[in-house]
């Protein structure tokens, strides 16, 4: 198996993909939130991992949960530094380690 660095990360190729969705919600900043949620998915745009942008939230491809949390972290901020004083994220964090997985092939084995 050929290893090599991916992110500062130590990984082996073939490694399992780490698969999330993350929702970063601003509260107390009114009705519309889309000034804020844009802030967000700049900083997931931005970020270097693959994205999928849906209608309530963000999926996320990543190698691992460093790389992952700290794409999170940068959406999170974002919306603190937009002006929100509370913001609510949410991670959901499929982790398969039996094989390797992306976001193409979950929705691949629904069709």
């Amino acid at each position: 198996m050929k290893t090599l660095f991916y992110s500062k990360t130590l990984i082996n190729i073939g490694d399992p993909m780490i698969v999330a969705d993350v929702s970063v919600v601003p509260l107390g900043v009114g009705t519309s939130v889309s000034a804020f949620v844009k802030e967000a998915v700049k900083a997931l745009d931005g970020s270097g991992l693959k994205v999928i942008h849906g209608p309530m939230s963000t999926s996320l491809e990543a190698r691992s949960l460093d790389e992952l949390f700290a794409a999170v972290r940068m959406a999170h901020d974002a919306v603190i530094a937009a002006g929100a004083k509370r913001v609510v994220t949410t991670v959901k964090i499929d982790d398969r380690r039996d094989k390797e997985h992306t976001m193409a092939s979950k929705m691949d084995a629904v069709k």
